[in-house]
This record gives C-alpha cells, structure tokens and sequence, in this order.
C-alpha cells in the first residue's frame, strides 16, 4: 500500500482565538476534513448540490476521503467533471503540515504538526507485534498544569478544530502506507489499530470537536475504527464523563495518579475542583452507560510521593466495586522535572498488590523517550522554554 502523494497544507494566518472557524481566509474554500455526515451534507447543499442527490454525494465523497485517502477532487472518478470541478471551487481536503517527523530506536514515530495560525501539536505512533497505537492531541498546549508532565507546563494556545484531531490519524495512515490502492487485493492488516487520546491537551475541555473527530474515525465506511478500539483519557472534567459515555461511547482512561486529595491536588490541580470522591461517583455509572467493560485508572510511578504500599492498598480500596484495571506508567523524566521515577523494585511490588487485589496492573513500557515522544513528554518544539527546576517545583506548589 502506499500513501497518496500529497502537498503539505500551507497555514493561514487566523486570530489567536479558542477554536478557529472551518472556513479557510484565502478563497473562503471550506475543509471537508472532521466534517460529520450530516454537516457534510449541510455544505455540499449550500455549494449547490441538489438536496435530493446530496445523501448519495455525501456517501461517495466519504469514502474517497477516508477510505481510498484521496485528496484531489479530480481523482474522485465516480462524480461528474462539472461536479468535481464545482468541489474543487468551494472546498478543500487538507490534513496538518508534516514539519519533523522522528523515529525512535524502538520504532515509535514521532510527528511535529504545524496547524492553521503557525501552531504547532505533537502525534506519537506507536508500533506493537499484534497492534498499533496512535496517540493523538486535542490542543495546542494544555488547559492543565499537571506538574508530572511536561505537555502541562505548555499554556493553553487553543483548541484543535475536528479538522485537526481527525488529520492527525490522516497524515499517520499516509506515512504509514495504510490507505488501500484501488484494484489491488484487499489487505484487512491495521497498522493504526487503536486511537488513543493521549496527547497534548484535555479531550473534555474540547468536547464538542473531539466528538464530532471521533464520530468521523469511527464511521464503517471510512477510517472505520469502533469505539473499543479508542481510548479518551481525562483527567476528571467530571461534567463531561456522562457525556462522553452517551454522545461518543468510547474506551475511558483517568489519570488518576493519587490516593489522597492532598497529594492528587498536587499533581493533578483540577482535583481541587473535582475531588477524588466526586469523580469516583461519576465514573461508577461510567461502564453501564457506555456499553464499555471496564475503565483504565492511570498512574504514573513517582518516587517517594505516590508509590508506598499504602498508597497500593488505598488505590484498590477507592476503586471497589469499578470495573477497572490500573496501568503503571513509569514516570517518563524531561529536563526541568521536579521528580523521579520510582525504582523498579518499588513499581513491581505495587504492582503486585494491586494485582493480588483482582485488579490487571501492566507496567507501561517507556516507549519513544530518546526522542521526547513517551508520556507525557508532548510538548511543541517552538514552545521548549526551559525552566529550571526550581521555576516547575514552585508553579506546583511542592
């Protein structure tokens, strides 16, 4: 397979403003890109599509753009020259701008995106033997200040449109060769198996385009992955869980990270807002109203703040009665970091506990860090400032 033969996007120039509009300022051609079916349909009959051809349009323009990768309007043969030339005078299919793409010893693929506004966002693909997984942004910077995490002491820039969030899955398939060729034999293998939003950014502080990307990545006819297959990690927009169970379905992962309030509102600063208790009580509804059969709790190792015996035996305790499983993720260290990772010994007996306890406990093995791409490391490289230690220990209160 290979990918199509694409010219990178050029970025307009657009105010710096939450989440920008989905028409471009040169020409005022619209992206079809993060459109949904029905709002697909909505532009093609504002262009002049005839209301009664426009589901039928709508079908055959999907799938050349999520199925077959196609990124010309010329190439869609089935349509009609004077329809694909009247596509081509109001829309564009435009995906992010490839500006470094890094690969590491392991084989994660590391991808610095340049998006409208000049702003850049990071996606990570991460290779495995029987699957492969891209983790995906959802701004540009982070709403929060985890002070673990290196994509959180980035400010917030904006939100990504669905345009961006979907395209970030669009420009793995092309340089991974994924999309099919027409008339050649089918190949059912998946290299982007699995979706996970992971990246920079708090999913549910952008909900609004995260649904609409994932109902996009999700639809049978095109990119065609089903919601057990993506994963939306929060850290605990408590207003926004049941949502995401009703309007999106998809796997859930919290970055829990704590067993007290005192320590997780260290770590985690949104926990002042949403304690430990009240997101408990959410995500208790979460499986049943999601279909999902069970929610990953994530916590990273940090030595000497989170990982005691104690701190294993409360974590089992607050989560009863969940269906769960707990993921350790060793603390994936940048420069500037005010901590450590936890010793291995420490990471396997913590593990052991929660593991006696019922609960599955993998230990994430770091993937992409020589090239900044393991968790937590996102961060654009326009926006490095280096701050010392001391600068990060502070802003977190430590």
């Amino acid at each position: 397979m290979t990918a199509p033969n694409l010219t990178p996007p050029q970025a307009p120039i657009t105010q710096d403003v939450l989440t920008i509009p989905r028409k471009l300022p040169e020409g005022g051609k619209a992206n079809l890109v993060g459109l949904t079916r029905d709002q697909l349909r909505d532009a093609l009959i504002a262009a002049g599509t005839p209301e009664r051809q426009a589901k039928m349009r709508v079908g055959q323009i999907w799938q050349w753009i999520y199925h077959w990768g196609v990124r010309d309007f010329a190439a869609m043969t089935n349509l009609a020259k004077e329809y694909r030339a009247l596509l081509a005078e109001h829309f564009v299919i435009e995906v992010p701008e490839v500006v470094t793409r890094q690969v590491s010893a392991d084989g994660t693929r590391k991808y610095l995106l340049r998006i409208a506004g000049g702003h850049e966002v990071e996606a990570v693909y991460i290779p495995e033997e029987t699957r492969g997984t891209l983790c995906i942004s959802s701004q540009v910077g982070c709403t929060l200040t985890c002070s673990f995490c290196h994509t959180g002491t980035q400010k917030l820039v904006r939100n990504l449109t669905a345009a961006e969030i979907v395209g970030q899955v669009m420009v793995a398939r092309d340089d991974l060769g994924e999309w099919p060729v027409p008339g050649a034999p089918k190949d059912e293998t998946r290299l982007v198996s699995n979706v996970v939003l992971m990246g920079m950014g708090e999913p549910l502080y952008n909900f609004d385009n995260v649904r609409d990307a994932m109902k996009v990545v999700m639809d049978g006819e095109g990119i065609s992955l089903s919601r057990r297959r993506i994963t939306l990690s929060t850290s605990g927009i408590v207003p926004e869980i049941a949502k995401t169970a009703e309007e999106i379905g998809c796997l859930l992962a919290i970055s829990f990270h704590a067993t007290t309030d005192e320590v997780r509102d260290r770590l985690v600063p949104v926990n002042k807002k949403w304690n430990i208790a009240t997101l408990l009580d959410t995500l208790r509804d979460y499986p049943r109203l999601s279909n999902s059969e069970r929610i990953t709790f994530e916590y990273v190792m940090l030595k000497d703040v989170n990982d005691s015996d104690a701190d294993a035996k409360r974590l089992v305790k607050l989560i009863a009665g969940i269906p769960a499983k707990i993921n350790l993720i060793p603390f994936n260290e940048w420069p500037g970091a005010p901590y450590q990772r936890s010793d291995w010994d420490r990471i396997e007996a913590f593990a052991d506990i929660v593991y006696k306890a019922g609960y599955a406990s993998p230990i994430r093995t770091p993937r992409g860090e020589d090239i900044m791409a393991a968790c937590g490391q996102l961060k654009s490289a326009t926006e490095r400032a280096r701050k010392s230690r001391a600068e990060i220990a502070a802003e977190a209160g430590l």
